[in-house]
């Protein structure tokens, strides 16, 4: 995907009804274009050397092959398509086996939109994070590739070595993304109140989502007098 050009996806699923109802999800998505549906081994590889997909939307098992197997060669012959295994399978193994390899993101069926539109939306933040990246420069930060890396993570602590990170309960991993894009823009420090508003939450949710990177160690608070000459307290990343 360049510019504002929708991020193009193949769904490859045997089932065309449940085909159709992840055409009719990605419709209801800002950002996405369904450029294909392939219900076989065949079509799968005919319709990724044609159409070179950004995104595979790939179920486990079909009558004639693995998902898994697809997801293998795809990954071997260096494509740049990334996928998300949308399956009823279960077993640890597979699982296991999809992470990996290198899956985006594992989804059991039924599928549930709001569980879909997660893992889409965070899809389409990496996505274009990678391409703005990609434009700006070749050589990465040590902080530039941890961010990256956190399309595998559902927070910030990881350290870049692809664990799942809890976050705790009311913080978000989309707000809390905004909230340090706009720490990472300003080069000094900041309060809860400038930050509330470039993101456009409340002053009492801001300071929520800096008092948890404080506690994580990823930014540093110190007082300091405000606009109306009372303490307050600024924020400042490391």
């Amino acid at each position: 995907m360049k510019g504002n050009k929708k991020i193009e996806v193949l769904i490859v699923e045997d089932d065309l009804r449940i085909a159709e109802i992840q055409k009719r999800f990605l419709e209801q998505l800002d950002g996405f274009q369904t450029v294909g549906i392939a219900a076989s081994y065949v079509e799968a590889k005919t319709l990724i050397e044609i159409l070179q997909p950004d995104l595979l939307l790939l179920d486990v098992y079909f009558p004639d092959m693995n998902g898994l197997d697809l997801l293998k060669e795809t990954k071997q012959q260096s494509k740049q398509i990334d996928v998300i295994m949308i399956t009823a399978t279960k077993e640890i193994q597979m699982v296991q086996e999809a992470i990996s390899i290198g899956v985006f993101d594992y989804i059991i069926k039924p599928v549930v939109f709001e569980r879909f539109k997660q893992s889409l939306v965070r899809y389409q933040d990496y996505h274009t994070r990678l391409v703005q990246l990609g434009q700006e420069n070749t050589h990465l930060s040590q902080q530039q590739v941890d961010r990256l890396l956190r399309k595998e993570i559902e927070g910030v602590g990881g350290g870049g070595t692809g664990e799942k990170v809890y976050l705790p309960k009311g913080i978000d991993p989309l707000t809390l993304d905004k909230v340090l894009e706009v720490l990472e823009k300003v080069g000094h420090g900041l309060t809860a109140e400038l930050v509330a508003k470039e993101i456009g939450v409340s002053r009492t949710t801001a300071r929520r989502y800096l008092e948890h990177l404080v506690a994580e160690d990823k930014i540093h608070a110190d007082l300091a007098y405000g606009t109306v000459g009372r303490p307050e307290r600024v924020y400042i990343y490391l």
